[in-house]
């Protein structure tokens, strides 16, 4: 497979996984949080399927394209396994987290997850929902299957307990 058709089905299970989560959360209270604003795409998206909804987006910098910044308080700058704990504490824990820190170094990547684990348990609320590009470990998440027509092991899906 061409790395075009991967970064292609990757988007596209992205945007199912997106789509699904936010069709479990439903009406339940909370804010969503986007972990790797990056350039933005997933929060736009995030933005354009709950609009009203409180929506916090965590990255160490942004850069992101100009459209697609959080306002105010609702970009938090600085490292996540800190800055999520503070705001799920100030403004409510998630009923959805979707996370997005791949760098294309698999090694870094699991580590970084297994350091994050315990502030997205600390961030979500019990119910809520997380989305992911990393596995994870642990007991404070149950595995979700993924929507139809995304293969297991694409993206992540969890319930915290």
């Amino acid at each position: 497979m061409s790395r075009l058709d991967s970064v292609i089905r990757r988007l596209q299970a992205q945007r199912a996984c997106i789509d699904h989560a936010i069709a479990l959360i439903g009406e339940r209270p909370g804010p969503v949080f986007e972990v790797g604003l990056g350039n933005g795409r997933t929060y736009d998206h995030l933005r354009a399927r709950l609009p009203g909804r409180a929506i916090y987006a965590f990255d160490r910098q942004v850069a992101a394209h100009p459209d697609c910044i959080p306002q105010g308080d609702f970009l938090v700058l600085g490292d996540a396994r800190a800055t999520l704990r503070a705001t799920a504490a100030a403004r409510g824990r998630a009923a959805l987290l979707h996370s997005d820190i791949g760098t294309g170094d698999a090694a870094a990547n699991a580590a970084l997850a297994a350091e994050l684990s315990p502030a997205y348990a600390d961030a979500v609320a019990p119910d809520g929902i997380l989305i992911c590009d990393q596995p994870l470990a642990g007991p404070a998440f149950e595995p979700l299957p993924p929507p139809e027509g995304v293969a297991p092991g694409r993206y992540h899906l969890y319930r915290r307990r």
